[in-house]
């Protein structure tokens, strides 16, 4: 869906200006994203699989919850919309502890030239809560041991959504550090 995003500066400060999510992509704008990286008290983390038809890294696995920022939408509001589209999980805003904010640049192709600030959150689940994936954007949702998913990271593990910024080690870390 093309929707209208909020175009950030270099630094992640807002700059006034909205445009078509298509226009940011297409000419390299920075623009807000969020980040939710569900995990249970046991150790399990949940991934989503990426829709076959997705444009950038069709069924690779990756974070819980991943969406842009509606222009004038709050982080914390879009981080809730997005888990209740991709997840089918109610959350409140409660719910959500921030982590970090990631600064990130992928040239995907000549017209796809993705900057982000990724807002990155957890969010506590109990590995019962019921689950429903968005049909057209997630292929499969599954809790992973967080010892798994830290191999996989260490070893490069092909099926993962590639890592940049050290994103995947301070989930990893922030998660450890609350289980």
């Amino acid at each position: 869906m093309d929707e209208l995003v909020d175009i950030l500066d270099e630094q992640g400060g807002p700059t006034g200006k909205s445009v078509l999510k298509s226009e940011a992509h297409r000419d390299g704008l920075f623009h807000p994203t969020i980040h939710v990286w569900c995990y249970t008290a046991e150790g399990s983390i949940l991934l989503q699989q990426r829709g076959k038809l997705k444009k950038t890294f069709p069924l690779k696995w990756d974070v819980s919850v991943a969406g842009h920022v509606g222009a004038g939408e709050g982080l914390e509001m879009a981080a809730v919309r997005e888990a209740q589209e991709e997840i089918g999980v109610k959350l409140s805003r409660l719910e959500l502890e921030k982590i970090a904010v990631f600064k990130t640049e992928n040239r995907h192709s000549d017209i796809l030239f993705d900057r982000e600030f990724n807002h990155t959150y957890l969010c506590k689940l109990d590995a019962q809560t019921q689950l429903q994936k968005q049909a057209s954007e997630v292929e499969d949702l599954r809790w992973f041991p967080l010892q798994q998913f830290k191999k996989w990271v260490e070893e490069k593990y092909p099926d993962l959504v590639p890592n940049s910024h050290g994103r995947y080690e301070k989930v990893i870390q922030e998660i450890e550090s609350r289980i």
